[in-house]
C-alpha cells in the first residue's frame, strides 16, 4: 500500500493544489519558503501517531491567509491510498473505515481525509440563510471563533475538494454569500469512528531537517540513539538481563556501605537532630546509590563514540563536524524506521525533510541513491540540485510560490516514456536547477550563457538571479526535450527560449568572381539558413498555444545581431586580443565598423570561430558596459520570462538608468534632477507607469531603456 496523492485545501501556503506520489523514492522539491515543510506537515497530521493531537488543535493560522477571513471556510488535508492488500485484517479496516469498494467486494483504492470546518449549529445557520444575504452570512460568521470549529476524519469519500466548484457546492459560496440548504454531503465520506485509527496501523517515521543534532542527542525525548535502545529494550531476555539487574544492585549497596558515605549518613542525622530536635527531625534518612537496575534507566546512561577521522580515538558527537554529525543521527532515523518496518506494519512510511544540511555534494547523492526499504514509500524534501539530480523525474513535486499561495506541479504528466526518459538524462547537478526555478531561459551555446547575464546587470541594474530567472544552456538546438516540462499540466511556470534563426547575412547568389572558399561559404550559410527556418517551424509548433513557453530568434547568429544592434565598438576594442598581425587588425576594425552586414558578420564570426566561441565571449565580456545594447529578441525573451514588473523592480532599473545618464555631471542637470523626483512620486504609487515612461522619453531620450519601456506598455 502506497500513497498515491495528497490533496491540501485552504492548508497553510496551499489554496489548493495536488501532488502524486508513486511507490518507492519521491521528491518534493522547492525554494525556501515554497511550502515544502507543511507538505510533511499535512501527511504526519494524517498518518503520525505522535501528531494525532496536534490534528485536532488546528488553529486560524493553519488557514491559507489568501483566504483574507478564514471564517466559514474548511481546511481539507486528503491523501489517496493505491494497491490496498487483500489481508483480510487490512481489507476490514478499509472497508470500515476509509476504502472504496471495487465491484466484488474488495479495496483496492482508500481515501482518507482530515477535514477542519464549522460545526453543525453553524452550518445549519448558513444553509437557512437566502441566497446573497450578505448581512445574515456577517452576523453569523463575524460570532464565530476558531472554537466553533471541530476535525473530522472521513474515508470513502468521492468527492474531488480540488475542484472549486465542488468545493463550493460543499462549503457554500463565501465571496457571494450563497450555501447549499443541505449540511451534510455523502460524498465527504463517512465518518471514521475513533475506535479505528490509521496511524496505529502503519509504521511512519519522520526525520526533521538536520540543523542542530547535537542537542537532539542530549535530549532524553529526541534522542535517536535512546529510542533505539528503548525500542529493543522490551525485547530483551529477562534471564540474560538478571544478571546485569543483580550487579546493579549490588554496586548500590557497594556504595551505600562505603565508609565516607556512612559517615557522612550519620553526620548529617546528629546535625539535624542538633539544630531541629528529635520532634521536627525527619522520621528516617538515608543516602542511597541511584544507580538504574531497569532497561530504560540503564540505556540513558549509554552514549555514541565515533571516530570521525582518527580510527585510533572515539570521540564525542559535539566533537564531530556538523555533517558528520548529521550522518550519524541520519543513520540512526534510518534504522529507528528499519525496525519499525520489520514489525509488518499495513504500510511503511519514511518522511525526510531536508536530508543535504551540512553534507558533501557526493555523501547528497549516494545517500539518495541508496536508501530504499522493500514495500517502503520514502519522501524527501529538499532545496539540493544534487539530490534532485539523482531523483526520477517521474517521481517529483515541484512546489512554488505564486503571489500569496503555493502550487504544486508534476513535471512528467502527460509525457510518454520516451520524452521522459530523454529528461531524466539530461537533468544533471548544473540543468536540474531549472526545477527550482521561477522562470527560464533556454539559451543554445556558451556565447549568450556567459554575456546575457552581464549585459543584464550593467544594463538593468538587476541581475537574472533578482528577477527570479534560471539560465540554462542547452549546448545545442535541441530545445524541445527539455521545454517540454513548462506546460499548463506540469510545471506553469515561464520559459524562453533564445535560439538564432541562421538568415543569411549576406547574398547567397554566387558571383562569377567567387572563389571557392567563397562559393563554399555561401553554400554553408545556405545550408545553415534552411535549418534555422526549419527550427522556427519546429519550435513555433512546439509552443503554440502554450503561454507557459516561448521562442525568440536571432535574425541571424548571437555575435551577427550583437553588432548589429549597436555593439560594434565593443568588438572592435575586442580586435586586438584576437589578432597579432598589424595589417589584420586594422582591416577587421574597418569591417566591424563598416555598417555591411556582409562585412561585419563575416568577420565577427571569423574572430569567434578562431578563439572559440566561449572564449570569444569572454573577451567580450570585458567590454560590457552600463551603454551596451541588448539585442531586442533577447531584451523580449527576459521580458517574457520575468512576466509583470512590479513598482519597486522597475524604480530601481530606472534608478540605474537616471545614474548611467548622470555619471560625470555635477550637479545634476536640471531634467535628470526633475526625472529624480518624478521616479520617487513613481515609486510611492503618486503616478502610473505610462506617466514615468513617458518622463523617461524626455529625460533620457537616447536611452535604450526606452525600448525596453516600450515593451513593457
Amino acid at each position: 500500500m502506497h500513497i498515491s496523492k495528497l490533496t491540501l485545501v485552504n492548508y497553510r501556503n496551499f489554496a489548493n493544489a495536488d501532488f502524486h506520489f508513486e511507490k518507492g523514492v519521491n521528491t518534493v522539491i522547492g525554494e525556501n519558503g515554497s511550502g515544502k515543510s507543511n507538505v510533511l506537515r499535512a501527511l504526519r497530521l494524517l498518518l503520525d501517531d505522535n501528531m494525532v493531537r496536534a490534528s485536532r488543535r488546528l488553529d486560524a493560522e493553519d488557514f491559507h491567509r489568501g483566504l483574507g477571513s478564514w471564517k466559514g471556510h474548511w481546511i481539507i488535508i486528503g491523501v489517496e491510498f493505491q494497491e490496498v492488500s487483500q489481508d483480510e485484517a487490512i481489507q476490514a479496516l478499509f472497508i470500515h473505515g476509509t476504502g472504496v469498494g471495487q465491484p466484488e467486494g474488495l479495496v483496492e483504492r482508500a481515501t482518507y481525509n482530515l477535514i477542519f470546518r464549522p460545526n453543525k449549529q453553524i452550518r445549519m445557520n448558513l444553509a437557512a440563510l437566502d441566497s446573497s444575504d450578505f448581512d445574515g452570512m456577517n452576523a453569523i460568521l463575524d460570532q464565530v471563533t476558531i472554537d466553533d470549529y471541530e476535525t473530522v476524519f472521513t474515508g470513502r469519500s468521492t468527492a474531488d475538494f480540488s475542484d472549486p466548484q465542488t468545493y463550493m457546492r460543499i462549503v457554500g459560496d463565501v465571496e457571494n454569500a450563497t450555501f447549499s440548504n443541505e449540511i451534510e454531503f455523502p460524498e465527504i465520506g463517512a465518518r471514521i469512528p475513533g475506535t479505528l485509527s490509521i496511524t496505529k496501523e502503519v509504521s511512519f517515521t519522520f526525520i526533521q531537517a538536520l540543523r542542530d543534532v547535537v542537542s537532539e542527542f542530549y535530549n532524553n525525548r529526541t534522542n535517536p540513539l535512546l529510542t533505539l535502545l528503548k525500542s529493543k529494550s522490551g525485547q530483551i531476555d529477562q534471564e540474560q538481563f538478571q544478571p546485569i539487574v543483580e550487579r546493579a544492585q549490588q554496586m548500590n549497596a557497594e556504595i551505600e556501605n562505603l565508609d565516607d558515605v556512612r559517615k557522612v549518613h550519620e553526620d548529617i542525622v546528629e546535625t539535624i537532630h542538633g539544630a531541629a530536635g528529635q520532634t521536627y527531625s525527619p522520621s528516617l534518612l538515608a543516602i542511597k546509590s541511584d544507580l538504574p537496575d531497569e532497561a530504560d534507566l540503564l540505556f540513558q546512561s549509554l552514549k555514541l563514540f565515533v571516530g570521525e577521522f582518527d580510527e585510533s580515538h572515539e570521540g564525542k558527537i559535539q566533537e564531530l563536524s556538523l555533517g558528520g554529525a548529521n550522518l550519524i543521527f541520519l543513520t540512526l532515523k534510518l534504522l529507528e524506521f528499519k525496525y519499525q518496518h520489520e514489525r509488518q506494519a499495513l504500510a511503511n512510511f519514511l518522511l525526510i525533510e531536508e536530508p543535504e544540511a551540512h553534507l558533501h555534494t557526493h555523501v547528497q547523492k549516494t545517500l539518495f541513491d541508496r536508501i530504499g526499504y522493500e514495500g517502503a514509500q520514502i519522501i524527501y524534501t529538499t532545496h539540493s540540485t544534487h539530490i534532485s539530480e539523482v531523483s526520477n523525474i517521474s517521481s517529483v513535486n515541484i512546489v512554488g510560490r505564486n503571489g500569496t499561495t503555493c502550487e504544486a506541479f508534476q513535471p512528467s504528466t502527460g509525457l510518454t516514456p520516451e520524452k521522459i526518459g530523454n529528461l531524466q538524462r539530461y537533468l544533471d547537478a548544473v540543468r536540474s536547477n531549472l526545477l527550482f526555478a521561477k522562470s527560464v531561459v533556454l539559451v543554445e551555446g556558451d556565447a549568450e550563457e556567459i554575456l546575457i547575464p552581464v549585459m543584464v546587470k550593467k544594463v538593468l541594474g538587476v541581475s537574472l538571479d533578482e528577477l527570479g530567472i534560471s539560465l540554462i544552456n542547452i549546448g545545442s538546438t535541441g530545445f524541445t526535450n527539455v521545454s517540454v516540462l513548462f506546460h499548463q499540466t506540469r510545471v506553469r511556470r515561464r520559459c524562453a527560449i533564445i535560439t538564432d534563426l541562421d538568415a543569411a547575412f549576406m547574398n547567397l547568389e554566387p558571383q562569377p568572381d567567387d572563389s571557392p572558399d567563397v562559393v563554399n561559404y555561401r553554400a554553408k550559410l545556405r545550408r545553415a539558413q534552411v535549418s534555422g527556418a526549419g527550427r522556427k517551424a519546429s519550435l513555433d509548433a512546439h509552443s503554440a498555444g502554450n503561454p507557459w513557453l516561448q521562442p525568440f530568434y536571432a535574425p541571424h547568429t548571437f555575435e551577427v545581431d550583437f553588432v548589429a544592434c549597436g555593439n560594434s565598438e565593443k568588438v572592435a576594442d575586442s580586435v586586438d586580443d584576437v589578432y597579432s598581425d598589424p595589417a589584420t587588425r586594422v582591416t577587421s576594425i574597418a569591417e566591424l565598423k563598416s555598417g555591411d552586414p556582409a562585412q561585419f558578420g563575416k568577420r565577427v564570426l571569423t574572430m569567434a570561430n578562431h578563439e572559440g566561441k566561449g572564449w570569444f565571449a569572454i573577451l567580450l565580456g570585458k567590454r560590457i558596459d552600463e551603454r551596451t545594447t541588448i539585442p531586442e529578441y533577447i531584451r523580449k525573451a527576459i521580458i517574457f520570462a520575468h512576466g509583470s514588473f512590479s513598482t519597486e523592480l522597475m524604480f530601481s532599473i530606472l534608478k540605474h538608468r537616471l545614474a548611467v545618464n548622470n555619471q560625470g555631471w555635477n550637479p545634476m542637470p536640471p531634467v535628470l534632477h526633475a526625472f529624480s523626483q518624478r521616479l520617487n512620486e513613481y515609486r510611492s504609487g503618486e503616478i502610473e507607469f505610462n506617466a514615468i515612461s513617458e518622463e523617461a522619453r524626455v529625460a533620457l531620450p537616447d536611452d535604450q531603456i526606452l525600448a525596453f519601456l516600450w515593451d513593457l506598455a
